[in-house]
């Protein structure tokens, strides 16, 4: 699979067979994530792979019963936690460099970027969920205080293929020279 048919192809996956993922297939997708960008190759991400179906069910309660995914907790026969170490990312002696401070959310999100395109690319299906209770979800995974939970991904092969939803033409968010420069 090509990187753009991998970018066009990818979708938000809610439903799971309950076929585990293999050792080989999961180690290529840590190697990627391994090989994600990084400010100043910080690598600040760590990530939690939550296999036992007791955790799962524990870690589904960080959801409400609302949210799309919270069936795919469970469902899914992986779950994958992606954690940033704080102060780290975008920071020199000890100092934020930026006026954004932390770097950590933008390196993370390479990084699930990465581990999602890596994972479409091996016939298997994520969905990025952000909307849960980050520090319940550390508390339960026993995270520590240098370290914040930052987004979770079920893994697994999808039940159905999703479709592409409606995208925005490029002419509607490039601007040339200046904003809104069109």
């Amino acid at each position: 699979m090509d990187l753009m048919e991998a970018i066009k192809g990818r979708r938000s996956i809610r439903k799971y067979k309950p076929d585990s993922v293999s050792e080989e297939a999961l180690q290529k997708i840590m190697e990627a994530v391994r090989w994600a960008p990084s400010w100043a190759n910080t690598q600040c991400w760590e990530v939690i792979l939550v296999k036992d179906p007791k955790m799962k069910s524990e870690l589904a309660t960080v959801l409400s019963n609302t949210n799309p995914a919270f069936s795919s907790m469970t469902e899914a026969p992986l779950v994958i936690v992606l954690c940033g170490k704080k102060g780290v990312s975008g920071f020199k002696k000890g100092e934020a460099t930026t006026v954004k401070g932390d770097w950590l959310m933008f390196d993370t999100g390479i990084a699930m970027q990465t581990l999602c395109l890596t994972a479409h690319s091996l016939g298997l299906g994520t969905v990025v969920v952000g909307n849960f209770n980050h520090k319940k979800a550390e508390e339960i995974l026993g995270v520590p205080q240098n370290v914040e939970v930052v987004a979770i991904t079920p893994l697994g092969y999808p039940t159905t293929e999703g479709s592409a939803p409606k995208r925005k033409e490029t002419f509607e968010f490039i601007f040339y020279d200046k904003y809104p420069g069109r």
